[in-house]
This record gives C-alpha cells, sequence and structure tokens, in this order.
C-alpha cells in the first residue's frame, strides 16, 4: 500500500450526492465519517474500493461512499463479498453489517467467511437491537431486554462476538466505539492492512430502540475505568489515573491495581496480538462488566493464507498440468470443421 498520497485524496472525495438518512445522534453517523477519513488516508485508488451490505441501519453506508457498492439481500452480505473478492481479487471489499443481519439469518454466511479467510473487511455494527424493523431483540441483546418481540424480556443469553468470531477461527478481530473517531480511523486502518477476514465490532448507539445500552462502559464518567485499548507490545494498564491493570494468574485473567499487594507495571501482561494460540485472544474478546474491562483496539491479527490467495494458486497449478488451458483451446479440442 502506498505510504504517500498520491491520489491527494480527502475525506470528502468519499461522500456520495446521497443524503445520509439516519436518525439524529446515531451512531452510525461517526462509523461513516470515520471510514472516509479512512479510504482518504490509505491512498488506494478510488475505483479499488467496493462496499456490500445486506439489510439494515447499517446496510445503508454504501450508498453514503462514493465508491462501488453493492446493497444485497438480508444476511446475505458475506455471500456477495465473498463472491466479489474471488472475482476480482484486486478489488478491496468492505462488508457493511449489523448484529442482526450478520449473526442471525446471516450467522452461516459471516462463520463460514471467517473459517475460509477471505480477504474481505467486515464492520460489524452492534447496537443490541433490531433498528429498520423497529425495536425486536437480536442475536447480542442483553438477556431480559423488553423488546417488541419479547416483552417480558429476553429468555436466551446473547452472542458474544469476539468470542464467535475467534472460535470460528478468526485470524482478524478488533473492537471501537462509534463515537470514538480516532480509535476507529486507527482499528480500520489495521483492518484495511490485513489479508485475510478482518472482523471489527463497532458498539454502536441506536438512538431511537435501545438508547443507552453501552453506558456502562462508554460514558464520559464510565469508559476510563471500564475499558480498556489494547495495542500490540504496551502493557494491558487502563483506568482513570492508569493504575489498573490485567494479570493471568491460574489460567485467568485477573484486574489487578497497581501497587497494591506487591504489583508493578512489570507484572501487567503485555498485549501480543499476534500470538497464534488463541487462548488469551478469546478470553481478552470475551471480558466484560462488572468483573473487567470491556477491551477496544486490535485483540488478534494472526496472518495465513486467504481463500482468494490458495484458490488463484490452486488454479493455476491445475491449468499448467492440463491439456486444455483456455476457453478458446477447448472450443477447438476433439472435432471440429470450419464453415465457409
Amino acid at each position: 500500500m502506498a505510504e504517500t498520497n498520491i491520489n491527494h485524496y480527502a475525506a470528502k472525495d468519499f461522500k456520495s450526492d446521497q443524503e445520509v438518512r439516519w436518525c439524529p445522534g446515531c451512531g452510525d453517523h461517526g462509523i461513516l465519517a470515520s471510514l472516509q477519513k479512512t479510504l482518504a488516508e490509505l491512498d488506494i485508488p478510488k475505483e479499488k474500493y467496493v462496499f456490500v451490505s445486506g439489510i439494515g441501519c447499517s446496510s445503508r453506508l454504501p450508498y453514503y461512499m462514493n465508491t462501488y457498492g453493492f446493497h444485497g439481500i438480508h444476511g446475505r452480505a458475506a455471500a456477495i463479498a465473498t463472491g466479489i473478492k474471488i472475482a476480482n481479487p484486486d478489488l478491496m471489499v468492505w462488508e457493511m453489517t449489523g448484529d442482526g443481519d450478520a449473526l442471525a439469518i446471516g450467522g452461516n454466511h459471516y462463520i463460514h467467511a471467517i473459517r475460509r479467510n477471505i480477504d474481505i473487511k467486515i464492520i460489524l455494527f452492534n447496537n443490541e437491537i433490531y433498528g429498520l424493523t423497529k425495536g425486536q431483540y437480536s442475536p447480542t441483546s442483553k438477556k431480559g431486554l423488553t423488546t417488541k418481540t419479547s416483552p417480558y424480556g429476553t429468555i436466551e443469553e446473547p452472542f458474544k462476538i469476539g468470542e464467535l468470531t475467534i472460535g470460528a477461527n478468526g485470524r482478524f478481530f478488533a473492537r471501537t466505539v462509534d463515537y470514538n473517531l480516532q480509535l476507529s480511523n486507527e482499528v480500520y486502518k489495521e483492518a484495511a492492512k490485513f489479508h485475510g477476514t478482518a472482523v471489527v465490532e463497532v458498539i454502536q448507539n441506536c438512538v431511537i430502540f435501545n438508547d443507552g445500552t453501552h453506558d456502562a462502559f462508554t460514558s464520559k464518567e464510565n469508559r476510563d475505568d471500564n475499558t480498556i485499548t489494547l495495542r500490540h507490545g504496551e502493557k494491558m494498564i487502563f483506568g482513570k489515573n492508569r493504575d489498573k491493570g490485567i494479570i493471568l494468574k491460574d489460567l485467568k485473567l485477573r484486574v489487578v491495581k497497581i501497587g497494591e499487594n506487591g504489583i508493578t507495571e512489570k507484572d501487567i501482561l503485555t498485549h501480543d496480538a499476534h500470538e497464534p494460540n488463541p487462548g488469551i485472544h478469546y478470553r481478552l474478546a470475551g471480558m466484560s462488566l462488572p468483573e473487567y474491562p470491556v477491551a477496544l483496539g486490535v485483540i488478534r491479527a494472526i496472518s495465513a493464507q486467504t481463500y482468494d490467495a490458495a484458490m488463484m494458486e490452486q488454479h493455476e497449478r491445475v491449468q499448467a498440468r492440463s491439456k486444455i488451458r483456455t476457453v478458446d483451446e477447448l472450443l477447438r479440442s476433439g472435432s471440429t470443421w470450419e464453415v465457409k
């Protein structure tokens, strides 16, 4: 990827002429702004980008990007994105999806795209509700949540997106928050540079149907003590006073306070996003209140061969030993004749 902005792009160059039709205050506005800024800084020609979506509020995003785009049907964005990438591996394919679109009707496509390690970027908006269809509970809704389809409260355990992704052999998983444009920009860049399925969960607020569902760790008064931003090679330290940390004891992550019980910064875990064994990443991705802070940033990034690269290699091997290498050769093989 280019290191300098030879195309001289700015975020505005990725804004389409379509009116952005999300509710005022919706977290989707922040996601859109972060992505447009990221694409300008990546400095890849605009014709190389394709944004694909399914159905939902998140799935409107391709209309607002001045790039190629494809608005698919409910839950099928991963399948469409896979087809596009395989047909033209030179394209950078971004899938825009929500917790309902990706994990309910699209759940099977989601886990298999990850398992195959297709070189696509999946931005998963998680507001823990169905927004476009007016407030039904989703696969990530908190247990007990009262909604139009759970009037007495949900009785299901929700998915934890990070655990699901890493459990499906995900090589890249990151998490950010809709309003944190700086962190989002950082995470989207890492996802773009990664070769393989890069999943970014965006903690997003639906102001109409599930307002404040993430406040316990995203509100101004809570976020410093209830989130930890992980960066490769840095100590897992957090807190308003930067005096809390995470250690591994008896095969379990534990939150400690630096300076108490002889704990020093040396005892705090150093984040290794490139550790092949998924165990620690799985634990970090699954951390939740009240026992743990919620982990943000790039949690896992493991290099592996992509499906599209493996497919092209296989194609070239088969073609090399085949007597017929092209469609033209196929049509001219066997018994042929010329009509004059």
